[in-house]
């Protein structure tokens, strides 16, 4: 189970099955601010919706597993980050993320996304990292941004929201060779 110090109180978990009811309970919460964007918030009604996801992304072979981190501030849960669609023979995958809004603006997720490509890059052998936000959610298109991930394009609706509007998708990518210099 990977466990890294972002910051001098940040880290960030391998999430556990055990973490079901927590993250949970920030999503319901927080449910009319994160379905906005999180298409998922709408169908998890309980914490048993939380333990099949994390049961799915667990029961796969660890070598294969698209891994899935929570984010504690001082021991706080704040959110989510993680790998998805990950093309192992192309050595290509994708992070997604969330973060609730009382942690947003202080650098958190930025940290733990430079965090992970180096670690994607070094020790899963990953040799381009992509990112998809919607067009409208600047906070999150802020980040690739912010690291130098090239902008490469928009995906003309590309993802159906919760409010059943369709959204274009912007997609960056960064290449290994483009994070050698960073600090994890």
């Amino acid at each position: 189970m990977y466990t890294a110090q972002i910051d001098t109180d940040v880290v960030i978990k391998e999430v556990t099955i055990n973490d079901a009811e927590v993250i949970f309970r920030a999503v319901d919460s927080h449910r009319e601010y994160l379905r906005t964007w999180l298409p998922f918030v709408d169908s998890m009604k309980q914490v048993a919706d939380e333990e099949a996801f994390l049961s799915g992304v667990l029961s796969v072979p660890y070598e294969n597993r698209d891994l899935v981190f929570k984010i504690e501030k001082n021991a706080v849960f704040c959110g989510l980050v993680g790998f998805h669609f990950t093309d192992k023979p192309n050595r290509r995958t994708e992070i997604g993320y969330w973060l609730l809004p009382e942690f947003q603006g202080n650098g958190i997720m930025t940290k733990c996304v430079r965090h992970l490509c180096r670690w994607a890059t070094e020790y899963r052998d990953m040799h381009r990292i992509q990112i998809r936000c919607a067009a409208g959610n600047a906070p999150s298109n802020a980040i690739p941004r912010r690291l130098g991930f090239r902008f490469e394009g928009t995906e003309r609706d590309g993802e159906l929201l919760s409010s059943g509007q369709y959204t274009d998708i912007h997609v960056y990518s960064i290449l290994k060779e483009e994070t050698e210099g960073w600090e994890y």
